[in-house]
């Protein structure tokens, strides 16, 4: 499901290295007119920059708050902590959430779903669909069921031109609040205490604990940048104007070879990203994880082995090999592999695979260390075909260890052991039964494990099965390597080579992978 993203009403801001402690009295609640976006409150409210994007609720928790907050409920206190800069820092917890309640309460005031005023501001002007829809949902529910912040403000001068109920609510606005909980200290006090309220009742999971502890290490800033094509907040703004052109460009090469045709649901067509959908909620583990594989980082202690990137030198270099290995992946560079995402990275009823992808991320890496490309390109329609047929023993590998970054080296394991087999001229049944005999797959099993649901209404899953069972059938396959083709790798090649007399004509003209063209083929 696809989440509310109201990260742009609160900015984010480092917390500033000092001893001091900022005394002096501090207000105990906030009103409705310190949430307007010009007020002296929310002008100075801060997110620490290593917390979460707020993009935990789906609308409906949005609306459910905001209906909340006007009807007078009991609403748990926001924690802040006031820098002796002066900027006021939302202390927030994954089961408090404070950024959240604060920020629907801004987005409905100042009429700001993700797509308004200051979200356009923070995102450089553009807004992806996916955030554009959810916005458009969020605000048609309030209108339905609360009512647009203007019309309780029309209501205090022309009430007839509103309904009842917002007449009547409108007079408890001017005396309802939110109260406010203040944490005492310097910032390495501030900072415990996030990390403390964060690890209570609900924790953050794995994932983003590493994203927020290890912020200045070079893969977690290129995962971010990587996630949000270099837009939003920039986690790079300490870095040289050089330095931070330098991975907004990168992050957007890397965003567009991973999530670029949008993916929509139900299938329609072939043309789908490597990806996913980019708002999906594993999303950003897994491009942590794809830049970390991707630099030979496997574990969380090396990614905190890792030195803090003081300048922003560090961060490029991660993002060039991200960049190399997703253009080896599906590109149009002449090195690209062309491998279509429905063969690599879906299932037949079109998920997504995170362990998928991260596991032909290794498969590609190995093949460049052992330089086994051709060998790969030899085997490649047969070990499409097998990704096909037994994409089922694919997910019990990842599932019996329980998840990606774990499935990765049995994953490589089996792929190149494939690969291996059908090289030796065994045939593809006979290479899956030879290579389930490894030790590490005993208890994999080859019987397809997918079962259709026997009810009267087509679900999702089971028309995307029943499009990708039917135009996988003719879909473009390379003529050199009879692997499946993807528009976003296209190769155009003399059949005839130009060094044989072969002319530019459509005759002479074929669509292969960049790389079957331009290395194998010569």
């Amino acid at each position: 499901m696809v989440k509310v993203n109201l990260d742009a009403l609160i900015p984010r801001e480092d917390f500033e290295i000092s001893d001091k402690t900022t005394s002096g009295n501090k207000k105990d609640t906030i009103s409705i007119e310190d949430m307007k976006l010009k007020s002296f409150f929310i002008t100075n409210v801060r997110k620490p920059d290593f917390q979460r994007e707020t993009n935990e609720w789906e609308p409906e928790k949005v609306v459910e708050f905001v209906e909340s907050f006007i009807n007078g409920d009991l609403i748990p206190a926001i924690i802040l902590w006031r820098s002796p800069t002066g900027y006021l820092f939302v202390i927030d917890g994954s089961h408090r959430l404070s950024s959240h309640r604060l920020s629907s309460l801004i987005a409905w005031i100042n009429d700001d779903y993700g797509d308004g005023i200051a979200s356009k501001t923070f995102y450089d002007g553009v807004i992806d669909e996916d955030q554009k829809e959810i916005a458009k949902r969020t605000r048609d529910l309030i209108e339905k069921k609360v009512g647009e912040y203007e019309d309780y403000k029309l209501a205090l001068t022309n009430p007839d031109k509103v309904k009842s109920e917002i007449q009547r609510l409108s007079k408890n606005l001017g005396a309802l609040a939110i109260q406010l909980q203040w944490v005492e200290g310097d910032v390495s006090k501030a900072e415990d205490s996030f990390f403390k309220i964060n690890q209570q009742a609900a924790p953050i999971n794995k994932t983003e604990l590493v994203l927020l502890k290890a912020r200045k290490k070079p893969s977690c800033i290129a995962a971010r940048a990587i996630m949000k094509s270099g837009k939003g907040h920039k986690y790079w703004s300490s870095f040289s104007d050089e330095k931070q052109k330098e991975i907004q460009e990168l992050a957007v090469e890397i965003n567009k070879v991973l999530f670029s045709p949008r993916l929509e649901t139900p299938l329609k067509t072939l043309d789908i990203p490597l990806c996913g959908k980019i708002s999906s909620a594993q999303t950003l583990p897994l491009i942590l994880g794809f830049v970390n594989i991707s630099n030979g980082i496997y574990d969380n202690e090396e990614i905190h082995s890792l030195n803090d990137d003081s300048d922003g030198s560090e961060t490029v270099k991660f993002l060039k090999e991200t960049r190399k290995i997703a253009q080896r992946i599906n590109s149009n560079e002449c090195f690209s592999l062309g491998l279509h995402p429905v063969i690599y990275f879906y299932s037949k009823t079109g998920r997504h695979k995170p362990a998928s992808f991260l596991g032909i991320v290794e498969l590609v890496k190995e093949l460049e260390t052992k330089k086994k490309f051709d060998d790969f390109i030899e085997v490649r329609k047969d070990f499409e075909t097998i990704l096909d047929k037994y994409d089922f023993v694919v997910q019990q590998i990842n599932r019996r260890f329980r998840y990606a970054k774990k499935s990765i080296k049995p994953l490589l394991l089996f792929y190149m052991t494939i690969i291996d087999n059908l090289k030796s001229g065994k045939s593809i049944e006979e290479s899956v039964k030879e290579t389930l005999k490894l030790k590490d797959f005993e208890n994999v099993n080859i019987d397809n494990e997918y079962f259709e649901s026997r009810g009267n209404e087509f679900s999702q899953p089971v028309k995307n099965l029943a499009f990708i069972k039917t135009y996988l059938k003719s879909a473009p396959r390379c003529p050199i390597c009879r692997g499946f083709i993807h528009k976003n790798s296209i190769s155009f090649d003399h059949i005839v080579r130009k060094e044989d007399g072969g002319k530019g004509t459509s005759d002479n003209a074929q669509l292969t992978h960049p790389y079957c063209n331009s290395t194998y083929k010569n």
